[in-house]
């Protein structure tokens, strides 16, 4: 029997996320974990529906005109360590509409909980960093969050968020909400656990160069290479690199096109974006296929991968025994993958709003540290059919 997606061990989160020991105090820019996910949409109230619906979150906080909030509306939802926050403007001349009409729904920032913002600021700052926002205090009768912002890619940012003295519901400014969303009897209490990692597309030739940039400025390390062959089909093609922060809960892949016979991915991406941005949000999970079913019945649609990727003996060859047998991954149309470490199993949904740019990863580990290497092909043409179908490729 599989194990409630609810009933996780600190130590097994640390196994989801591929978290390791390290020395904080040695960290220029110490990174404890991701604090929340925050988007723009065209319709937040909406929007947040959809990711209590069909992602099996839980809304906990809110803020808008009925809290003082004048401007916008943000819904704050959570799935175990997993936080996102939904903005959408209210007034017509809302700066979140300007950038809604340029870039659609997408990721505005990557907050990440840090030990000491000033800490943080004056050493992105020395190392050449775009400072936002300067540190500073918000409060309330929770305590007080120090807080701070700089430039990444594209228009994200990262707000650096020191909640140490605070346990409110979320920030100052937003009160308690509770999900009104009634589950299904027998549903998991969730369906994901945690943030694995965020996928950022960059423009041709930047992503060195952005690669650079987070080692130098936030002292994140270099994980993982993907380039030529690796990453490659037919008619596109893409390089990606990986950095991660001192103990692995932050990471970071970022993906840059290459030269080939059509458009690929990230030149799709890039076009309709507007820019660079957050490509995907990859959730973890400990029962990818329970997550699958649930997610399917309310609707998502995931990337179809052909019966030939199961059937090949290379493959079962090469992957040996898993948690879940191949004939039900070939069911659920789930990915597999081993390599030094133990394996993986991941699934990849479509686009979830109307443009080709947003989507999520689920993904489940056992012992591997790694992205799915040996499933690049296999997702790439299942993309490559999505994009032919849009008239993109």
């Amino acid at each position: 029997m599989t194990q409630q997606l609810d009933d996780v061990s600190y130590d097994q989160l640390r196994q989801l996320v591929g978290l390791v020991d390290y020395d904080a105090t040695k960290d220029p820019f110490p990174v404890r974990a991701m604090d929340a996910v925050v988007f723009v949409a065209g319709n937040a109230t909406q929007t947040a529906w959809l990711y209590q619906v069909a992602f099996g979150m839980e809304l906990v906080a809110y803020a808008g005109p009925e809290t003082g909030q004048r401007d916008h509306k943000s819904f704050v939802l959570k799935s175990g360590s997993a936080r996102f926050v939904i903005n959408g403007g209210v007034r017509p001349d809302s700066p979140l509409l300007d950038h809604h009409r340029k870039h659609g729904d997408g990721v505005v920032d990557l907050a990440l909980e840090v030990t000491d913002v000033d800490r943080c600021v004056e050493h992105a700052r020395a190392q050449g960093a775009t400072v936002l926002d300067e540190p500073y205090e918000v409060s309330d009768a929770f305590g007080t969050v120090r807080m701070a912002a700089i430039a990444t890619y594209g228009e994200t940012r990262h707000t650096l968020v020191d909640r140490s003295r605070y346990d409110g519901p979320y920030l100052p400014g937003y009160v308690a909400r509770t999900s009104t969303v009634v589950r299904p009897a027998g549903a998991p209490k969730r369906l994901f656990q945690a943030i694995d990692h965020c996928v950022g597309n960059v423009e041709l030739g930047k992503m060195d160069y952005w690669v650079e940039w987070y080692n130098r400025v936030m002292g994140f390390v270099n994980m993982a290479e993907f380039v030529g062959d690796d990453i490659a089909t037919d008619y596109s093609a893409l390089m990606s690199k990986v950095v991660s922060n001192g103990n692995h809960r932050v990471k970071f892949p970022l993906n840059e096109p290459a030269i080939a016979k059509k458009k690929s991915q990230i030149d799709e991406y890039l076009e309709f974006y507007e820019g660079a941005g957050v490509q995907h949000i990859a959730l973890a999970t400990n029962d990818i296929v329970r997550t699958v079913e649930s997610m399917r019945a309310s609707g998502v649609e995931f990337l179809e991968t052909p019966d030939s990727y199961y059937d090949d003996p290379e493959l079962r060859a090469r992957i040996g025994e898993v948690r879940v047998p191949i004939e039900v991954l070939k069911q659920h149309r789930i990915l597999v993958d081993r390599d030094e470490d133990g394996y993986l199993l991941q699934i990849f949904t479509k686009p979830i709003g109307d443009r080709p740019t947003v989507f999520y990863e689920l993904i489940e580990r056992h012992g591997s540290l790694g992205f799915g290497k040996g499933n690049f092909k296999a997702l790439f043409e299942a993309i490559e059919r999505e994009q032919e179908r849009r008239g993109n490729l």
